[in-house]
């Protein structure tokens, strides 16, 4: 996991270099942008998830936040992780759990993978269109 969040991080600042260098040089295709900016928001949203997974494994990143007793005083009972969505949560005996890892980072990995998704299908499309324009004047010209 530890090799893959290096990797993404990589590939998530070449991408955003890569990006940079498209818009600096006029003559830019739409779909060759689109295609780095979909390895951009790929390798963001690995990042962000073994980041989460990281936090979880090593006991959520709040582990001390877990009390000896809750509130109506039942006694901590364990703590229960999850690595898909990415959750640490304490569990006291009398039912009641209670959260530590943030939803923020389970709704960051699936905007960026959304957008990822959206780019490539909006990739593809531009990129086909771009391949049957030059057929169509073709045609008409004949």
């Amino acid at each position: 996991m530890g090799m893959l969040l290096l990797l993404s991080v990589a590939a998530a600042g070449a991408g955003i270099v890569i990006v940079v260098l498209l818009l600096r040089n006029p003559p830019l295709s739409l779909s060759k942008t689109c295609a780095v900016l979909v390895l951009v928001f790929s390798s963001s949203a690995a990042a962000v998830y073994c980041y989460g997974w990281f936090s979880v494994i090593m006991g959520g990143p709040f582990p001390e936040l877990c009390e000896d007793r809750n509130a109506s005083g039942a006694a901590l009972a364990g703590m229960k992780q999850e690595y898909w969505p990415l959750r640490s949560a304490c569990v006291y005996s009398d039912g009641p759990t209670v959260e530590y890892v943030p939803m923020s980072i389970n709704v960051l990995v699936c905007v960026l993978a959304s957008l990822a998704v959206v780019l490539a299908g909006a990739a593809a499309f531009l990129r086909r269109r771009a391949r049957q324009s030059p057929e169509r004047a073709a045609v008409h010209l004949a």
